[in-house]
C-alpha cells in the first residue's frame, strides 16, 4: 500500500520529488565517472562525437543505476530500518510509498535503456547486463559471502567496458584489472565500516557480515591494496601505455595512486570512514586535491606533452 501522505501545500509534489531525488542517490552517480576512463586513455576527449556518446552513456548508467537503487531499497526496507543511517531513507522510514517508488524506477529504467539503445547494440547489452547484475545483487548475490564483493567489482568493470563500447575502442585489460581491484578495495572498506559501526547488530542489516570480521577484512584490504599498486605500475609500463604517451612518463603518476590509497586507509582506520565511498571521495579535501592533480597530470601527458 502506498504510504505517501496526501498532497497538500506543505506536503505536495515538491516534497515527493525531493524524496525521490533522495532515493535515487545522485551522489552515487560519481561511480559512473568510470565510463570516462576509456575516452581519456584512448585520447579521444577532443573527438566531439565520442564525447557526446560517452555523455549519453553516463546518463544512461545514472538512470539505470538509480532505478536499481529504488528496487534495492524496496527489497531492503526492513533491514534498512536496523541501520543507524539507512533507516532515514524515505522508503525505509515510510515517507515514500512503495508504489510511487516502483513506478518512478520503471520510468528511469525505460529512459536509461532508450539512451543505451541509441548508442549501439554492444553498449545496450552491457547496460542490460549491468542492470541484471544489480537486480541479482539485490535479490541473492549480496547474501553470499565473497560473491557480494565480486559482484560490486563486476559492476565497475562493466562500467569501464560500457565506456569502451560507447566510443568503439578496445578496453585495456590492465585498465579493467585496475578497476576491478579498486572496486574490491572500496567494497572491502565498506564492509569493514559496517561491521565496526553496527557491532552485534551487523547481521541484522547484512547477512554476510556474520562471516566477515575486521581481521579478515584488513588482511584482504592489504592484499588488494598491494595488487592495485603493482597492477597500476605495470599498466604504466605496458608497451601500449609507453606507445601512447611516447615514453614511460605515466609511471610518474604512481605516487598519486599510492597517496590516494594511503589516505583512504587513514580515513578508514582513524576517522571510521568508508561506509559511503562516494561521500568520502567528495568530502575529503586531500583526496579531492590528489584526484584532481592525478587527472590533470594524466591529461597533460596524454594530450599536451609527449616524449
Amino acid at each position: 500500500m502506498d504510504t505517501v501522505k496526501p498532497i497538500t501545500p506543505r506536503n505536495g509534489m515538491f516534497r515527493i520529488a525531493y524524496l525521490l531525488l533522495y532515493e535515487v542517490r545522485p551522489r552515487q552517480w560519481i561511480k559512473n565517472a568510470f565510463l570516462f576512463a576509456p575516452i581519456i586513455f584512448a585520447e579521444k576527449m577532443t573527438d566531439s562525437w565520442c564525447l557526446i556518446r560517452i555523455i549519453v552513456a553516463v546518463v544512461s548508467f545514472c538512470l539505470i543505476s538509480s532505478a536499481t537503487y529504488l528496487y534495492n531499497d524496496i527489497c531492503d526496507k526492513e533491514r534498512d530500518r536496523n541501520h543507524p543511517v539507512k533507516k532515514m531513507r524515505p522508503i525505509a522510514s515510510g515517507e515514500l510509498g512503495i508504489v510511487t517508488a516502483a513506478i518512478f524506477g520503471v520510468i528511469l529504467a525505460a529512459i536509461g535503456f532508450l539512451c543505451a539503445a541509441w548508442i549501439d547494440g554492444s553498449f545496450f547489452w552491457t547496460a542490460a547486463t549491468y542492470g541484471a547484475l544489480q537486480i541479482g545483487y539485490s535479490i541473492i548475490l549480496k547474501k553470499i559471502v565473497l560473491l557480494d564483493l565480486f559482484s560490486v567489482a563486476a559492476g565497475f568493470v562493466l562500467r569501464v567496458s560500457a565506456g569502451a563500447f560507447a566510443i568503439n575502442v578496445p578496453a585495456s585489460v590492465w585498465l579493467l584489472l585496475c578497476t576491478m581491484l579498486l572496486a574490491l578495495f572500496l567494497a572491502l572498506a565498506k564492509r569493514r565500516h559496517e561491521y565496526v559501526l553496527l557491532g552485534d547488530e551487523a547481521v541484522q542489516h547484512r547477512a554476510t557480515l556474520v562471516q566477515y570480521h575486521p581481521a579478515l577484512l584488513d588482511q584482504m584490504i592489504g592484499i588488494v591494496t598491494s595488487a592495485i599498486v603493482i597492477s597500476y605500475a605495470m599498466y604504466t609500463m605496458a608497451p601500449e601505455s609507453i606507445a601512447r604517451v611516447g615514453g614511460p612518463d605515466l609511471l610518474y603518476t604512481v605516487p598519486f595512486v599510492l597517496y590516494g590509497l594511503f589516505r583512504y586507509l587513514f580515513l578508514i582506520h582513524n576517522q571510521q570512514a568508508g561506509g559511503e565511498p562516494e561521500k568520502t571521495l567528495l568530502s575529503d579535501w586531500p583526496l579531492i586535491i590528489n584526484g584532481l592533480a592525478y587527472g590533470i597530470t594524466v591529461i597533460i601527458m596524454l594530450y599536451l606533452v609527449k616524449s
